[in-house]
């Protein structure tokens, strides 16, 4: 048992990380923005059109709370053993086009699955200078092989998909080098760029990052749900369930339930992202 239970509800300073426009724009490009219609989706691919003001994609907000989670913290499991599970994004206003922000993180709980553990951690990031809080990331990870210690194995969540057809489908074309595009804003685990790395890890060519997925989906989210406007974008939750390779379509399906919404993201008939939560703000 090489997981560190006495890490559950331990606090500690990740640091400051700052950001340009050209990082908000970088990031935007590397989720698909802009890829079927260049001058669709300016407000957040360019900072000097005219008569557009530059805005920045809302799960942008998971490149910045990056980095958080150091593994040794938890214990001293192997890398290889790790998966990303679920990723919770929480907006509290719209982000800026440039600024710093101050993150501090905790581990909100270690779950004994059995067959591995799951390790919660939430980072809340607050902007420098007014001390603003902007974004509350919960990233939970499964280590494989780390569970059947007779731990509290947490408690069920229910997700049902709603009857009936979705009340909104958008369709997302990922390009071939769309994980080499999104590697660029800070992800740059060889899984998804070296073919030996992924060959080694079960997959016959490079994966795309599940953030980049989930960056897609919120971009889907945003246009469709809250016109684009990034100040009504509340919340975004997932759970990671099947790999997308670069290059793959991407549907997103939608039932709306007023301010809340259920979501799935489909490559096929194969579900990708799975019981998908969403909320949005008045503006």
């Amino acid at each position: 048992m090489t997981i560190d239970l006495d890490s559950i509800g331990k606090k500690w300073i990740v640091g400051e990380r700052s950001w340009s426009a050209r990082d908000a724009m970088l990031y935007a490009l590397g989720v698909g923005a802009g890829a079927k219609d260049p001058f669709d989706e300016l407000a957040f691919t360019t900072e000097n059109s005219r008569d557009v003001d530059q805005c920045v994609l809302p799960t942008f907000g998971v490149v910045l709370g990056s980095g958080s989670g150091n593994l040794s913290r938890f214990g001293d499991f192997p890398l290889s053993s790790i998966l990303h599970a679920e990723q919770a994004l929480t907006l509290h206003a719209p982000l800026p086009q440039a600024g710093t922000v101050v993150t501090t993180a905790r581990v909100v709980d270690i779950l004994d699955k059995g067959t591995g553990a799951m390790i919660i951690t939430e980072a809340a990031l607050r902007d420098k200078a007014s001390g603003r809080l902007l974004i509350q990331n919960r990233n939970t990870i499964f280590a494989r092989g780390e569970g059947g210690y007779g731990g509290w194995r947490g408690e069920s969540t229910v997700w049902e998909q709603p009857a009936g057809a979705p009340d909104h489908v958008v369709q997302y074309q990922t390009r071939r080098d769309q994980a080499l595009l999104y590697r660029l804003s800070g992800d740059g685990n060889p899984l998804h760029s070296d073919p030996r790395m992924a060959a080694d890890s079960g997959f016959d060519r490079p994966i795309l990052h599940g953030l980049c997925t989930f960056g897609f989906t919120g971009r889907a989210l945003l246009h469709t749900m809250c016109d684009s406007d990034p100040s009504r974008f509340g919340s975004i939750a997932v759970r990671f369930a099947s790999p997308v390779i670069p290059g793959d379509e991407l549907t997103v399906r939608m039932w709306d339930a007023g301010d809340s919404l259920k979501f799935q993201t489909l490559v096929g008939d194969r579900v990708v992202l799975d019981r998908g939560l969403f909320t949005r703000r008045e503006s």
